[in-house]
């Protein structure tokens, strides 16, 4: 009698939409972590020993020990994640093991979440709707919250990758003056169509109504925005972040918010994540705080976690990863 394969086994370390998890389901011997809550790290490490595969999401740090108490015979990692902070991709290279990720399906989305993030800090609308429910709109009148204008104003994007120039697209419909700065000037073909010119990033910060945040987090990108960059702004400027929460100095933005030396700030991501209720941002009307939904639809979301099952099945299947960080795992030449 023939003995059957064993299925791959793999552990996923939070509920995903079924669109990714079905096919998981169907062909591993899957652990899928139950809770709305992430792992304990404890919890992780055992979870995770034995198996040919992980799903991992950005709240699971995956390095030297993970992997180690994973053992030799992990095949793929993959993140269910555009960013792959969480994880020390140099040594899952060293190790011969390939990280997938899920970029481009939620550019457009995080595009249109950061321009809402715009309007909403703009017209201060969160601060109407708490106005509202507090039962203290007693009549119209004419200073009443006022905002500024989004139409017409200079919107300054930090990082002009595929988010970036999407929020550009949506600027140019406000007849917004685009300002962006990345590490070189992007090719006229590109930045053309978008009305964007480069500029030095101390200019951006000088020059802009708006500043929108699509940087990586990197050793060079953390606490780029820092007091003294907040002090260049416009008092009315206003700085939102739909990055990574460390690219911020939050200590400064508290500050520069409360003594007026901007106007406000949205903020999509924090440090720590998530902001517990304590933190001194969230006592200042003008700081908008939400929990990391940049990419929250409901369309995105299930096509994040077919390719994150795409990336682990092709992993356990010792194919290439449709969407691999780390191609040099592979071998020196990425193959």
């Amino acid at each position: 009698m023939t003995q059957s394969t064993p299925r791959p086994r793999v552990f996923v370390s939070r509920r995903i939409p079924d669109e990714g998890l079905r096919p998981i389901l169907e062909a591993c011997d899957a652990t899928v972590w139950p809770d709305e809550l992430p792992p304990p790290r404890d919890e992780l490490l055992r979870a995770v020993a034995g198996c040919d595969g992980i799903l991992t999401l950005l709240t699971d740090r995956v390095d030297a020990e993970l992997l180690d108490r994973a053992g030799p015979q992990l095949k793929v990692i993959s993140n269910y994640a555009v960013g792959f902070d969480n994880i020390d991709v140099p040594e899952a290279t060293r190790r011969g093991i390939p990280v997938g990720n899920t970029p481009g399906v939620l550019t457009e989305t995080t595009a249109d979440f950061a321009f809402a993030l715009v309007m909403a800090a703009a017209r201060r609308i969160a601060e109407g709707d708490r106005y509202v429910r507090a039962d203290r709109w007693q009549t119209w009148g004419p200073l009443l919250l006022l905002g500024v204008d989004v139409h017409g104003a200079t919107l300054g994007i930090v990082g002009f990758g595929r988010i970036g120039q999407a929020l550009a697209r949506r600027a140019r419909g406000f007849d917004m003056t685009v300002l962006y700065h990345d590490v070189a000037p992007l090719p006229a073909e590109v930045t053309e169509p978008l009305g964007a010119t480069w500029v030095e990033l101390d200019e951006l910060f000088e020059r802009s109504d708006f500043i929108s945040l699509h940087v990586n987090l990197t050793p060079e990108t953390r606490h780029l925005v820092n007091a003294e960059r907040l002090r260049r702004m416009k008092s009315t400027g206003i700085i939102v972040n739909t990055s990574r929460g460390p690219v911020v100095d939050q200590a400064a933005l508290y500050l520069a918010l409360r003594d007026g030396v901007i106007g406000g700030a949205a903020l999509d991501v924090t440090d720590p994540e998530p902001m517990r209720a304590s933190d001194p941002l969230l006592s200042l009307e003008n700081c908008l705080v939400v929990p990391h939904i940049a990419s929250a639809s409901r369309a995105t979301r299930a096509k994040m976690a077919e390719m994150a099952a795409a990336n682990l099945l092709a992993g356990l299947r010792g194919e290439r990863l449709p969407t691999c960080v780390n191609p040099e795992a592979y071998g020196p030449d990425g193959r």
